[in-house]
């Protein structure tokens, strides 16, 4: 399958068996300021490149940029927005090969796309799964900004398979 696929159900009623691995989709757009950069940054990631405009222009980076983490919290608002079942997440037991691949500015656009990679049944608790995600945050020129995978427990919605 290939990207901008739609669910056939809607978040309020997606469970485990309606993340069908090979599907891919795409959601956004969230915007970028440099009020939340700086703000982000004070209180979690006080680098000069995310905190002081006019000493971010002497960084390897030329400017501003946002704080990886901050990337990964927008991304999050897309991703439990428009892909993670509102009726069926259990928790996320963690995520793997977390990267910042391309620095993000103030005025960038993002949205994500998700591949779904793998989903399982379990096999010890039948009532629910674990899916597998491939995330790209992209920014507005489609450069990947951001790349990881996330693994999500979900509830079945059939019981008995």
């Amino acid at each position: 399958m290939t990207g901008n696929n739609t669910f056939t159900t809607p978040i309020t009623d997606r469970y485990f068996e309606d993340y069908i691995p090979g599907s891919i989709y795409e959601f956004g757009t969230i915007s970028v300021t440099q009020e939340q950069i700086i703000a982000f940054a004070k209180d979690f990631d006080p680098q000069d490149f995310h905190v002081d405009p006019e000493a971010a222009k002497q960084t390897i980076f030329g400017g501003l940029i946002a704080s990886g983490f901050h990337t990964a919290g927008l991304m999050m608002r897309l991703y439990a927005d428009h892909y993670l079942s509102r009726v069926a997440s259990l928790s996320s037991p963690g995520v793997d090969e977390l990267r910042w691949k391309h620095p993000v500015r103030p005025g960038d656009e993002l949205s994500i796309r998700v591949t779904v990679v793998e989903a399982r049944r379990s096999n010890s608790k039948p009532d629910r799964g674990i899916v597998r995600s491939f995330i790209e945050v992209l920014n507005q020129n489609h450069e990947v900004v951001m790349s990881m995978i996330a693994l999500n427990l979900l509830l079945c919605r059939n019981l008995s398979q």
